[in-house]
């Protein structure tokens, strides 16, 4: 019974590498951290008097011309200052060297009312916010914008503190205000810094209401509507309204099916779980897609464990792109977890000089262990223990020294050195009650992998008493259990987990799928996995276990259906061998033999696999 969570090798996250790796674009300004003037340490006086004098110098000249604009440079009437006003700025700036904020800011608004100077505006603004006092920031920054409308930076602070407050419904007007003062050509960019603006406010739903509600001028623009619906759907989507988010991206791609903005909306609706996004995607794919877009869509399907579907996309993403580096590590573990351990060799290989490429030392060396860590498990499987020791000879181990021996260990279990393996896990050092917890944990898994069940079971029990309100140890502790034939102990640890944690579901998918496996007690199994597919909704194994409830009770074209779905969610060996005997039940001995054939070429020892060729007395 192994109802486990997915183990795969290990390989780098979809969504989130992918979006770190994208090239960064320039964003607007009013994305930028709006970081209070610092003044050196001269004392306040001379503090003081160094900003006065910045103040009274002419004004820099602009990067570009601001729309609207028509009076001339307010910071040129400070050069005439009298001798009150020159006292009131130099308290004023005084009082925000020495922490009285109220005071300073009160003073720097009289003064910049007087003088009618942006600047000192601006700096009265910086000082409340410096000074973390979000209201006094409101008030100066408002007084900024009424007194000067068209004034671009008084617009984005304004824009940022209503959101640093949490005030987002009053954020709508200075957000329209700014999208109307956006070249279009520079509106894409405008999109992503919008997006990311209101990514932290805790309203999400009226965020993206506000948005929406602002960008109605440009939703209604020939060029530009394509990617305003992209930003609707990405804050629909934060806000959970799926089905919104997903008419938004179907509207962006009928209007332009080459947007890679959409294609990346649909991207992340696939990853929430929102599967009809996935034909908008493969539409996308089937044009001139790029390659990063491509890329991260293979990482979906990897983590879903659709891996013939990962390698083509890699695939393609290589022809067009060879030295994408990312692509070849991708594609060695996707070939490591098909058991084609050649062809990860290969794909690593090609990987290794694309790594001279990364400009950090400390990057390369990470990404160098990666690799070698990974050929060093790919080594492993195919049982080349000389190759997967040169492969660990690479790694240094200064990160991630347990799973360097826990390699090793597993080396020396393959070459008949079991209790050498085991000591060389216990010898690793730790520093903390986590990292024991982990040393016995690889311990047993290294025992597990050797099929030494009952010491494996043994040293687990341990780690139960020792932790007995983790489930996760629980749930392992009923798996052995199973495994050395206490099935009583099995079924107990398993319902004790559903009384403590009734959200877990791997508990009720994990007794359920026990009695079905055994022929028994088949309504209470059909429950217990009903639930568990309730708590996880289109969870491949759970539905492999509801399929293979409805074969032992004779159920073939429902057990055929579901087995099915689960396969296309998940191209995994076990699921792969309930199938496989479906087909065989009803009379498909081609189809049968293909799966097992592929699934013994990935994973030949598994132990369901081998205990149903040779129930059914069958040879691939």
């Amino acid at each position: 019974m192994e109802r486990l969570r997915g183990k795969s090798l290990d390989y780098h996250g979809s969504m989130a590498l992918f979006f770190c790796s994208l090239p960064v674009p320039r964003l607007p300004h009013f994305l930028l951290s709006s970081a209070p003037m610092l003044h050196t340490r001269l004392g306040p006086a001379l503090a003081a008097l160094a900003t006065l004098t910045a103040y009274a110098q002419p004004a820099p000249a602009p990067e570009a011309p601001t729309p609207q604009t028509t009076a001339a440079p307010p910071e040129q009437a400070l050069a005439g200052l009298d001798g009150p006003l020159f006292y009131e700025l130099l308290v004023g700036e005084m009082s925000a060297t020495h922490g009285d904020a109220s005071t300073a800011i009160a003073l720097l608004l009289d003064a910049a009312r007087q003088t009618q100077s942006q600047a000192l505006y601006r700096r009265a603004t910086d000082v409340a916010l410096r000074a973390r006092s979000g209201p006094r920031a409101l008030e100066a920054a408002q007084a900024w914008q009424q007194a000067f409308p068209d004034a671009r930076d008084a617009n984005r602070y304004l824009l940022q503190i209503l959101l640093m407050l949490n005030r987002v419904s009053e954020s709508e007007t200075p957000l329209a205000r700014e999208l109307a003062h956006t070249p279009v050509t520079s509106k894409p960019a405008v999109y992503l810094a919008i997006a990311q603006l209101y990514r932290h406010v805790s309203d999400k739903a009226l965020a993206a209401a506000v948005v929406e509600q602002a960008l109605q001028a440009d939703l209604h623009h020939s060029t530009l509507q394509p990617n305003a619906l992209t930003l609707v759907g990405h804050l629909r989507l934060a806000a959970g309204q799926k089905t919104l988010a997903l008419q938004a991206v179907q509207q962006a791609h009928a209007l332009a099916p080459d947007n890679g903005a959409s294609a990346l909306l649909a991207l992340e609706l696939l990853e929430n779980q929102v599967p009809e996004a996935e034909s908008i995607l493969q539409r996308y794919l089937e044009r001139e897609a790029a390659p990063t877009i491509r890329l991260a869509y293979a990482r979906v399907l990897m983590d879903r464990q659709q891996l013939a579907a990962a390698r083509t996309e890699l695939q393609a993403v290589l022809v067009h792109a060879p030295q994408q580096a990312d692509a070849w590590f991708a594609l060695a573990a996707v070939h490591a977890q098909l058991g084609q351990w050649e062809q990860a060799e290969q794909a690593l290989q090609s990987y290794l000089p694309l790594l001279e490429r990364i400009p950090e030392a400390a990057q390369r060396r990470h990404a160098l262990q990666q690799a070698s860590l990974l050929g060093a498990r790919s080594a492993l499987q195919a049982n080349q223990l000389e190759r997967a020791t040169q492969w660990l000879q690479r790694v240094d181990g200064q990160n991630n020294l347990l799973g360097l021996q826990s390699l090793r260990a597993a080396v020396l279990a393959r070459q008949g050195q079991l209790e050498q393996g085991r000591a060389l896990i216990r010898a690793t050092p730790s520093a903390s009650v986590t990292e024991d917890l982990r040393k016995q944990q690889a311990e047993v898994q290294l025992l597990r992998d050797a099929g030494a069940y009952p010491q494996a079971y043994a040293l687990q029990t341990q780690l139960q008493q020792a932790h007995p309100a983790d489930p996760d140890i629980t749930y392992e502790t009923a798996l052995l259990a199973e495994r050395v034939g206490e099935l009583d102990a099995m079924e107990a640890l398993l319902r004790s987990v559903m009384v403590r944690h009734p959200d877990y579901h791997h508990a009720f998918n994990a007794l359920g799928y026990a009695l079905a496996d055994r022929g028994e007690r088949l309504d209470e199994a059909r429950a217990l996995i009903q639930h568990a597919l309730q708590l996880a909704p289109n969870d491949p194994f759970i539905t492999d276990s509801l399929g293979w409830v409805e074969f032992r009770q004779g159920n073939l074209p429902a057990a055929l259906a579901l087995l099915e779905q689960a396969y296309a969610l998940r191209d995994d060996v076990e699921i792969a061998t309930h199938l496989g005997e479906v087909h065989w039940a009803m009379g498909q001995r081609d189809r049968a033999l293909t799966l097992w054939r592929q699934a013994q070429q990935r994973d030949p020892d598994n132990a369901v696999l081998r205990a149903t060729l040779q129930r059914l007395q069958v040879q691939p």
